[in-house]
């Protein structure tokens, strides 16, 4: 692949200090009907905590959310993938969210492109990806600026890099917001992305990430927790800033960074999650994560417990309800939707064996192997560390050399007609057929 996986940024946690930190903290998320701070001299002194040492650190507020045997509680690992409650420091994709896109041009560099064609590199498509992957229960509404807002400073000044320092980092957002907050309202929005002239002399495609900010920043009334931070090539890697904004959503990185930076990245999950790679052929998002930002309702999740074995009938993952969702050249384009997408077997208190039913529909219309996909889930796992691992059932063999990101997991689901043992915990599956509307008839249980 042309670039790695872009890596978030976390700004550290540090202890809470009484009333004034509790005070402080209120008011999470978007609030629109406050009055609007016009004052430049307070942006920059609430942006200095971001190169201080003493931040204040707002309480994770946990929602309610799935009540199932199988529903692996959230941890305090950084994007956690327990789903028992949902951290409402995150805006939780339901409905309708709005983003407005910000661009940043430099004193160094007049931009060749528009806004407007910076814009179209993302939009639609990073919509039509949520929409496809929420069955249309969500929709990420954009709101880009039709002009260049200019920085104080050349790009080359900012030291913009992969593993950008914290300084540097601190000195930019410090600037952009300083120089945008006069022309944005950001009590109107959920998503905030400030784009960069892509041709600036300073600026590295390869810094694209989220800011997170455990101290929020105040703008215009508003908390401003996070901030996506885009330095993409035009035209930009595919579904990019779909990758980025599911860390907006809570999801975790999937691949695996070599601690040398050599070697394969995707050896956890290969090509079937976007929050592995957004090169992916299958780049839909696992059951497990549409279960979490609850676009799966609990009917369609299936705890599978006991010594017997199961049966039940997979829908496609990528099969959406009410319409024909999209499916690849040749490809059957199933109306399901509405019936079971996930089974889950609890193996231990932080842990549990996922199955989900694949194949080249919707945003896995590129997708070159079909089956039913087994994977491990880790509630316990930092983002990176390995939260998400695909089981391979076919350990031997690899496929799709010509486009996988990485070919011994391309060919990882259990195929019609085949069976498999899960190494290590005796749960075995059974793919026994296909129904008329293509759903997957399976048996899962210890074998």
């Amino acid at each position: 692949m042309s670039r790695q996986p872009h890596p978030e940024v976390h700004v550290p946690r540090q202890p809470l200090l009484g009333e004034r930190t509790r005070e402080a903290c209120k008011g999470l998320g978007r609030v629109a009907a406050r009055p609007r701070l016009r004052s430049t001299a307070a942006v920059f002194t609430i942006l200095s905590a971001l190169a201080a040492t003493s931040l204040i650190t707002c309480p994770s507020v946990a929602e309610p959310f799935a009540a199932a045997p199988c529903a692996l509680a959230r941890t305090q690992a950084h994007h956690s993938e327990g789903l028992d409650t949902w951290n409402a420091a995150y805006p939780r994709p339901a409905g309708s969210l709005d983003a407005v896109m910000v661009f940043l041009s430099f004193p160094d560099s007049r931009p060749p492109t528009t806004p407007a064609e910076l814009a179209a590199d993302h939009f639609p498509a990073t919509s039509r990806y949520f929409e496809h992957a929420s069955y249309g229960t969500f929709r990420l509404r954009p709101h880009p600026l039709r002009h260049w807002i200019r920085m104080p400073r050349p790009s080359t000044a900012y030291a913009i890099q992969r593993d950008w320092t914290a300084p540097h980092r601190a000195a930019y957002l410090r600037d952009a917001l300083a120089v945008t907050d006069d022309q944005v309202d950001f009590s109107r929005y959920d998503i905030v992305y400030f784009v960069a002239d892509p041709h600036a002399p300073g600026v590295d495609s390869d810094a694209t990430k989220v800011v997170n900010l455990d101290t929020p920043l105040r703008a215009d009334g508003t908390d401003i927790r996070r901030i996506v931070t885009v330095f993409e090539n035009h035209p930009p890697d595919r579904l990019v800033l779909a990758h980025e904004t599911g860390h907006v959503f809570d999801l975790p990185d999937l691949y695996h960074r070599p601690v040398d930076g050599k070697g394969d990245w995707d050896t956890h999950v290969g090509d079937w999650d976007l929050m592995g790679s957004q090169f992916g052929l299958a780049p839909d998002l696992f059951g497990w994560h549409k279960w979490k930002l609850g676009w799966l309702e609990p009917r369609q999740v299936v705890c599978v417990r006991g010594e017997r074995p199961v049966r039940l009938t997979l829908e496609p993952l990528g099969a959406g309800p009410g319409r024909q969702a999209s499916a690849a050249a040749g490809a059957p384009a199933f109306g399901l939707g509405r019936g079971t997408k996930l089974a889950v077997v609890r193996t231990g208190a932080d842990s549990v064996l996922a199955f989900e039913a694949r194949g080249p529909i919707g945003n896995d219309h590129g997708s070159c192997r079909q089956g039913v996909l087994v994977y491990r889930v880790h509630a316990g796992a930092e983002s990176g560390g390995g939260p998400v691992q695909v089981i391979d059932a076919h350990p031997d063999t690899e496929a799709c050399w010509e486009g996988s990101v990485y070919p011994p997991l391309a060919d990882a689901p259990v195929a019609l007609g085949e069976s498999f043992t899960v190494p290590g915990s005796g749960v075995r599956v059974e793919v026994e057929g296909r129904t008329a509307s293509g759903a997957w008839t399976v048996k899962i249980g210890n074998g």
